[in-house]
């Protein structure tokens, strides 16, 4: 999908797109336009949330394979879940329907929220099996406090999850599958062309799979591209990305120049770590099969590894591209053949 210009969208550009992004399965939370902002009137918060909803979307847990996931609807639950995005300054409801045996729930990292949209055992936060639960998050906006320090803002790359099911701390969703990435975007962040690449390590797999059945990336040369990775588990994983690099700063990009900022192709990441960052695919090197993997050997050898392919400008997928992912398909690792 082309880029998606500016930050706003009116209500007419979010009909027309929203089919889009329910197939890519992002769910795109953009703000009010000025016009529409300055018209409404803000409601109370309801009770015990943290703000007035003003976007609302509904995810279905699911059984999935011999695990479970979270899904737009009955049918496209998926591991990891949909990529939900919002814009700092928005408040979000989401309702989450349990089609699955076992209480789950809706944690997420970055945002606000009450007790009440905590989503873990000790708030009483949990879903049970038939039943459906609102949480409400706020991305909040930059501001500073009286003492004259600075209240961060929201906009990061952070992520969600279950909080519930297995144990008194609810920790055997994520194992299961249940878990997603959160983009807040601050107004007049890039925007990319494709919806995001997630990679989630979790233990010694990338989104719950091992190599070659680990995702296949796919853009063209040119386009803005963006993955955000998770860190789940018990272990502590390096993500590198071959051929490309980025700036070590929120969004991995640079608005100009700046010798003081650390250029990295390589960052370390831990259990409930998360970052991102957006690259130009292929950018001085061109098309190709351009491997993602743990940088820990070991980890690499078992099955942590994936592609990013890009295609020339054109779609096309290179001869020597082509070559690199027949040889993917094929090859195996020790223990996961």
């Amino acid at each position: 999908m082309g880029r998606i210009e500016g930050a706003a969208l009116s209500v007419r550009a979010l009909t027309v797109l929203l089919p889009v992004l329910l197939v890519a399965g992002v769910v795109a939370v953009p703000p009010l336009r000025g016009d529409d902002a300055e018209s409404a009137m803000p409601a109370p918060p309801p009770r015990g949330q943290i703000c007035a909803p003003d976007r609302r979307v509904t995810l279905y847990a699911e059984r999935v394979g011999d695990g479970v996931g979270y899904g737009l609807t009955s049918e496209t639950a998926r591991v990891p879940g949909p990529t939900l995005t919002m814009v700092e300054g928005q408040c979000l409801a989401v309702t989450l329907v349990n089609h699955t045996r076992r209480r789950v729930s809706i944690h997420t990292h970055g945002v606000g929220y009450t007790p009440r949209s905590d989503g873990t055992p000790l708030n009483k936060g949990c879903t049970a099996p038939g039943e459906s639960r609102t949480y409400v998050f706020e991305a909040h906006k930059t501001s500073r406090r009286a003492d004259g320090t600075v209240e961060p803002g929201s906009a990061g790359y952070w992520h969600y999850h279950d909080h519930c099911m297995g144990t008194d701390h609810g920790s055997r969703g994520i194992e299961a599958g249940l878990f997603g990435a959160l983009i807040v975007r601050r107004k007049g962040d890039p925007l990319p062309d494709r919806p995001p690449f997630v990679v989630a390590m979790v233990n010694d797999t990338i989104n719950l799979r091992y190599a070659p059945d680990t995702p296949v990336f796919r853009a063209n040369e040119g386009e803005r591209i963006e993955f955000v990775v998770i860190g789940h588990g018990e272990l502590f994983h390096t993500f590198h990305l071959h051929g490309h690099r980025w700036a070590d700063t929120r969004t991995g990009t640079l608005r100009r120049s700046d010798g003081n900022v650390a250029v990295v192709d390589n960052r370390t990441v831990g259990p409930a770590d998360s970052f991102g960052f957006q690259v130009v695919a292929g950018e001085q090197v061109g098309p190709g099969a351009w491997m993602y993997h743990c940088h820990v050997q070991s980890h690499a050898d078992a099955g942590m590894s994936g592609l990013l392919l890009v295609r020339t400008p054109d779609g096309r997928l290179t001869p020597s591209a082509r070559d690199a992912l027949d040889a993917w398909r094929r090859h195996g690792h020790r223990g996961h053949p």
